[in-house]
């Protein structure tokens, strides 16, 4: 599987260098934070490869367990990907109720398919406070931290998604369960 879906035209770097800043407790991690390995995922809701990683990181959690601290980051490619912006605005707006995961997990099963009534239709579904979420939105309450994880991504040398660092390095060629894995042990 390829490694990038669409490079980004924000920047030239083409390799990535060492992620920057480090995780940290305002990002959105699943399992432990003295985990042994952390894998940090920079993302775009309407990124079809993105989409497909989705199936691959639980086959990653489940050969790790407790030994894995998975983290996402904000990368939407918007001269590619127009809707996945205002998706990554939702998915902050869901985690300002605490439901960030769920409605990750929401917007990559919508398929690409992200304008504004599928949103809302999505934090409907997980029960969200829809009215909240519309006023956030409107007021573009959630777009520094997003072009936080852009500028992240930025300066660590992402070029694509989806964009995986082991640590701090940076995983190149194919993704799949085995290579991240391999990655993750420093195979």
């Amino acid at each position: 599987m390829e490694t990038r879906c669409c490079e980004s035209q924000h920047y030239d770097r083409a390799v990535p260098g060492l992620l920057e800043p480090p995780p940290s407790p305002d990002d959105h991690v699943l399992g432990r934070p003295d985990a042994a390995h952390v894998l940090t995922m920079y993302a775009d809701f309407e990124c079809p490869f993105c989409q497909a990683a989705q199936s691959i990181l639980p086959r990653v959690r489940k050969r790790l367990g407790d030994d894995l601290l998975l983290v996402f980051r904000h990368f939407p490619i918007d001269a590619r990907h127009p809707l996945a912006r205002q998706a990554a605005y939702a998915a902050e707006a869901a985690a300002a109720q605490g439901a960030f995961w769920e409605m990750h997990d929401a917007l990559f099963d919508l398929r690409g398919e992200l304008g504004p009534p599928a949103l809302l239709a999505a934090a409907r579904r997980l029960a969200l406070d829809v009215p909240r979420i519309e006023a956030e939105l409107d007021a573009g309450r959630h777009h520094a931290r997003v072009a936080a994880d852009v500028a992240s991504g930025e300066r660590s040398g992402v070029t694509g998604t989806p964009a995986f660092f082991a640590g701090a390095q940076p995983i190149s060629g194919s993704f799949d369960a085995g290579s991240l894995v391999d990655a993750l042990r420093g195979r």
